[in-house]
């Protein structure tokens, strides 16, 4: 009996810990997010990531009808124009190796992987879920979005480093450090301007750290060491 008990008190604290656990998983996050791109954000100071999906890289390309076309740039349109003006609700499910939140995120009461896979702007992230799988399928035979040509999966164009027609491209000067996206330009009049996620101009500025530009963290970290906002 008195083995009994003890098994039994072993498992009802182990399910504590378990239990405890899913509930740390089950942080949630809300307010006004700065997209990054299609499938990545930051609310405050929390970096976010959508959990499920994955979306094309910024300056990755696809092709339509024979001609390549920025698939990175219209995934974050899509995230933008799907996001508003509106707050972002997000509940927690992982963090991943840069930091950053993996989360459920709803605007709106829809769910915006959903949407993103469903408009043929983001893949069903199967290594990770299978959750968005149907809405995947939604997409293809629509010809949505990227369905609608040929492209290269997310996954293996950050693994590559870009489509193999682009490999032989200059490598960028410099990368953004993790959870740094706000990119300090100097422009040819020697101004010092930082671009952050929002700013029109953020996907065609590129970083040279040689020429004294840089990554930073936050706007007033940009300000304090001379930068300004766009005009």
């Amino acid at each position: 009996m008195r083995r009994l008990l003890t098994v039994v008190a072993l498992a009802v604290a182990a399910f504590g810990v378990m239990n405890e656990r899913a509930c740390a998983a089950q942080q949630r996050i809300a307010g006004r997010a700065k997209l990054i791109d299609g499938d990545s954000f930051e609310i405050g100071s929390a970096g976010v990531r959508l959990f499920g999906v994955d979306a094309p890289e910024g300056r990755q390309s696809c092709t339509r009808d024979g001609r390549d076309w920025n698939c990175g740039d219209a995934a974050a349109a899509e995230l933008r124009r799907l996001v508003g003006a509106r707050d972002v609700a997000c509940v927690q499910r992982d963090t991943d190796s840069y930091g950053r939140i993996v989360a459920v995120c709803e605007v709106g009461g829809k769910d915006l992987g959903a949407e993103m896979v469903r408009a043929g702007f983001a893949t069903a992230y199967r290594r990770y879920s299978d959750d968005y799988v149907d809405e995947e399928r939604e997409a293809r035979a629509a010809r949505r979005g990227i369905w609608a040509g040929e492209f290269t999966p997310p996954e293996d164009y950050r693994r590559n480093g870009a489509e193999p027609s682009q490999r032989s491209a200059p490598a960028q000067p410099s990368q953004r450090r993790d959870g740094c996206y706000i990119k300090g330009n100097i422009n040819a009049a020697g101004e010092k301007i930082y671009h952050t996620p929002d700013s029109p101009a953020y996907a065609d500025t590129v970083i040279d750290e040689s020429k004294g530009e840089r990554w930073f963290c936050k706007e007033q970290e940009a300000r304090s060491a001379g930068w300004r906002a766009p005009r």
